[in-house]
């Protein structure tokens, strides 16, 4: 309502007023304003019950439907392969072959290759170093053979 009086003077609003008072008279613009006053009373409070009608059966809309339960159900039909996937993969990843008689060998632990290795360094440590004496030296099959064709000879 205020723009409208926006682009109007003050002199401009009181040529107005001597137009009404001119075409209306004085005994009827209190009755004008008190119709225009109801008029927009009931204006109000329609458009006001509209708003009301339309939220109410917003919310008669939501309870019907039950948004929050399809939601929760939907999410629980997606979550339950998705964990039953997930305890599988855990289970096939844990598996450990209950038979000795398995002919299936699984990869070793890091836990189990560091046991090893500290196992093969306690044992190199414990033992004596032996001497290795090269049974096929070059130097020795020649003399063996030059041996053996003197004494052929």
């Amino acid at each position: 309502m205020v723009l409208i009086f926006n682009d109007i003077a003050g002199s401009e609003v009181l040529l107005i007023l001597v137009f009404i008072l001119i075409f209306f008279g004085s005994k009827s613009i209190p009755t004008l304003a008190k119709t225009l006053g109801k008029t927009m009373r009931q204006i109000k409070e329609a458009s006001s019950d509209i708003q009301n009608e339309i939220k109410k059966s917003g919310g008669d809309i939501k309870k019907d439907l039950n948004l929050t339960g399809i939601l929760q159900e939907t999410a629980e039909d997606l979550k339950r392969p998705l964990d039953q996937m997930a305890v599988d993969l855990d289970n096939s990843i844990k598996y450990q072959p209950n038979r000795a008689d398995s002919k299936v060998q699984l990869p070793r632990t890091s836990e189990e290759i560091e046991r090893s290795k500290e196992v093969k360094s306690e044992e190199s440590i414990n033992e004596t170093p032996i001497e290795v004496t090269p049974k096929n030296d070059v130097n020795t099959q020649i003399s063996k053979e030059q041996k053996s064709s003197n004494e052929g000879e």
